[in-house]
């Protein structure tokens, strides 16, 4: 598994970097996951919270987003809705990373356009392979 994931890393790094967004409010869990995703070859912009979503989605043109689904300021599950109510967001990709465990948080995610579903803490190495996954399969 670790040499499958050097070899992910290593292709990765040999491509222009692919955009992550990565909403997560916990300081410490925001700075791991920015950093690992970083050192992986991804191109990371990290938001504590959604009050300026919207402007830095249309800036930064992510390729695929990380969501938390308890932020401060919006609840994730409104923020999956108002993403599929906008044609050009609701094709990028998305993955929630949530503490959120239960088996109806993860339907109701999915129901609001989440591709994949993670519970932390997270198993690195899956997310990887799952982040490669879906951005093979949605080519923005």
């Amino acid at each position: 598994m670790t040499a499958h994931l050097l070899t992910i890393n290593r292709q990765l790094q040999s491509h222009k970097p692919k955009r992550i967004l990565l909403v997560e409010d916990n300081d410490v869990n925001r700075m791991l996951l920015s950093d690992y995703l970083s050192y992986c070859g991804y191109n990371v912009q990290s938001l504590s919270n959604c009050s300026n979503f919207f402007t830095i989605v249309e800036k930064f043109r992510p390729e695929l987003m990380l969501l938390d689904l308890k932020l401060p300021d919006i609840d994730g599950y409104s923020l999956l809705e108002q993403i599929q109510q906008k044609p050009d967001l609701s094709k990028i990709p998305i993955i929630v990373v949530s503490a959120f465990a239960f088996k109806a948080d993860q339907e109701r995610a999915m129901k609001l356009g989440a591709h994949r579903y993670f519970v932390k803490p997270v198993n690195l190495t899956s997310l990887i392979m799952t982040i490669e996954d879906e951005l093979a399969c949605h080519c923005i």
